[in-house]
């Protein structure tokens, strides 16, 4: 049986197919994602309760403990970790990775609602969130101004930058450190307070009274209808001052008579600073699966134009960009693929010394990669430094089962064989053999496909890229080049030489007699020999054991948290 029969008879449909595989795994390399790492969801979920004015020792008693009793029965929880602060509890559950995060957030539900009947009275409601830690913001902005006040800053950066971002194609969230929003401070006196007998409660029952903006009614008449308005909502320390919170031997007690009224912050422990400048820093987190480089590539394009409408006075400036470092670690390893790829080509012509013949094995590197893109696009795969460094290695062996199917046709056309039935001869002989061949290297990676944890989430995007690469190389030995081979290689007799040719051939002939003689020497003392063999196995194994190890490489991104 001849596999490459049909593909060597039928040259213009093998050419089609071959365009067709280049021009889908062009298109898919434009669509394919690009991110630092295979996109890998940790099944984590976050539960969050308070309880205002209780103590961290408090929080985590009454409240932690019963909660994670509750959590330790549900199936799959892999770690489990909480913090306790004043006022409040945060639990991070984290699963197994063939857990079902959306079942896993039920059991965590009903797990809450079991345990409310245990935490203490006025406590808020536990609720939970899926996150994925994996998921850091990629892209950060400082906004700073010399003249704007805090809270007048963080209105532009929370209501009109922030809800435009979220609106960009691929951000998931945007989140706001160093928030400062309007709020009015008081600080009641205790030795006023007691001096007229009055209870912290009254003062907020008084300023709640006194602070409201509510619907005051409609005044119907004969003819037509009046909307009352009446403005009850205070918007600043100077309005709350003058505020009646009680009365006292029937004089009125007014706010600023107990204490301090103060323009300031809903949170004044929790500061950013940018150059030394007190500022607001966004951070843009993308959606899962979404292209970090693009998603980058919008929200800069997007802040350009924002940047414009806000006023002379604000300065909003980039702080860093994960995406560049991205783009950066994926340069280098396209530039170690083109370059592999040039010194493959380079050795192939070094040894065979022609130019066609070099040419017809070598079209398997770009056909083998480009038909990978597209199988990596059907697969939801993304362009990182895991699947570049597949294909960076199987760039050695995808054109393996080229040069054995043009070897022995050159074998054949040796012999005097014409050009095209020596393409049928050799590729009827090799043709079974390639099969196996690319068979058996691709099943070499098949146990990385079983392995678990997040390794194996991780490598298991490795072994099928460069397996897949393996398995278009096999398709493409099997039609293209037995095809070229019956068009395109000339006889030997017809071959002429030149002086390049001779000269590498003289070189090429002192390299295999030098092999003879060492082959030669070791054959005699094969003893001694054998003994090296084992002494570099055992060195192998101490150096295994020696080497420091660790999950994945160290990186300098240029940031330091």
């Amino acid at each position: 049986m001849n596999i490459s029969g049909l593909f060597i008879r039928r040259p213009v449909m093998t050419t089609l197919v071959m365009l067709g595989i280049l021009m889908f795994g062009v298109m898919a390399y434009r669509l394919l994602p690009v991110s630092n790492l295979p996109n890998v969801d940790f099944p984590t979920i976050q539960v969050n309760a308070s309880l205002p004015g209780a103590s961290p020792e408090t929080m985590a008693s009454a409240v932690a403990t019963p909660l994670e009793k509750q959590f330790s029965t549900i199936a799959g929880v892999d770690q489990m970790t909480s913090s306790s602060s004043l006022g409040s509890t945060n639990i991070t559950l984290q699963f197994t990775l063939d857990r079902n995060i959306d079942a896993a957030a039920q059991d965590v539900q009903a797990a809450i609602s079991k345990t409310l009947r245990q935490l203490p009275t006025g406590i808020v409601p536990p609720s939970y969130q899926k996150v994925n830690p994996a998921d850091q913001p990629i892209i950060y902005y400082a906004m700073s101004s010399s003249t704007l006040s805090l809270p007048e800053l963080d209105e532009y950066a929370e209501t009109f930058i922030a809800q435009r971002l979220s609106t960009v194609s691929g951000v998931a969230q945007v989140n706001v450190y160093g928030a400062a929003k309007y709020a009015v401070r008081i600080q009641l006196d205790p030795k006023a307070l007691a001096t007229r007998a009055i209870g912290i409660d009254e003062v907020a029952d008084g300023v709640a009274a006194g602070n409201v903006n509510l619907p005051t009614g409609i005044l119907w008449g004969p003819h037509r209808a009046y909307t009352v308005q009446a403005n009850g909502q205070l918007q600043s320390a100077a309005e709350f001052g003058p505020l009646i919170v009680t009365y006292r031997n029937g004089a009125p007690v007014r706010l600023q008579d107990l204490g301090r009224v103060l323009d300031d912050v809903q949170d004044n422990k929790s500061a950013a600073w940018f150059n030394g400048s007190r500022a607001i820093v966004l951070a843009i987190q993308r959606q899962p699966g979404a292209n970090t480089v693009e998603v980058a590539g919008r929200v800069r394009t997007v802040m350009a134009s924002l940047k414009q409408l806000l006023p002379a006075s604000v300065d909003l400036q980039l702080r860093s960009d994960r995406s560049e470092s991205i783009r950066a670690s994926l340069t280098d390893v396209k530039f170690t693929l083109f370059l592999t790829l040039a010194l493959v080509v380079l050795v192939i012509f070094l040894f065979l010394r022609n130019l066609s013949a070099t040419i017809i094995p070598s079209l398997a590197l770009p056909f083998s990669l480009v038909g990978t893109f597209a199988v990596m696009y059907a697969l939801d795969y993304s362009l990182d430094n895991l699947s570049m460094m597949a294909l960076t290695l199987s760039v050695g062996f995808v054109v393996d089962d080229a040069i054995v199917m043009l070897e022995n046709i050159v074998r054949h056309m040796e012999k005097g064989t014409p050009p095209l039935e020596a393409a049928f001869t050799g590729a009827r002989e090799v043709g079974f053999t390639i099969l196996s061949m690319t068979l058996s290297l691709a099943a070499v990676f098949i146990p990385v496909l079983f392995m678990g944890g997040i390794i194996g989430r991780l490598f298991h995007e490795f072994a099928v890229t460069i397996g897949a690469s393996i398995l278009v190389s096999g398709v493409v030995s099997l039609t293209l080049t037995p095809m070229l081979c019956s068009r395109f290689l000339q006889p030997p007799r017809e071959a002429h030489h030149g002086r390049f040719y001779e000269a590498s051939e003289r070189v090429y002939e002192r390299v295999l007699h030098g092999y003879e003689n060492s082959l030669a020497w070791v054959m005699e003392r094969r003893p001694a020999a054998l003994g090296f063999s084992v002494l570099i196995l055992a060195a192998t194994v101490v150096l295994f054991v020696v080497v420091p190890k660790g999950f994945l490489p160290s990186e300098d991104n240029s940031q330091i948290f």
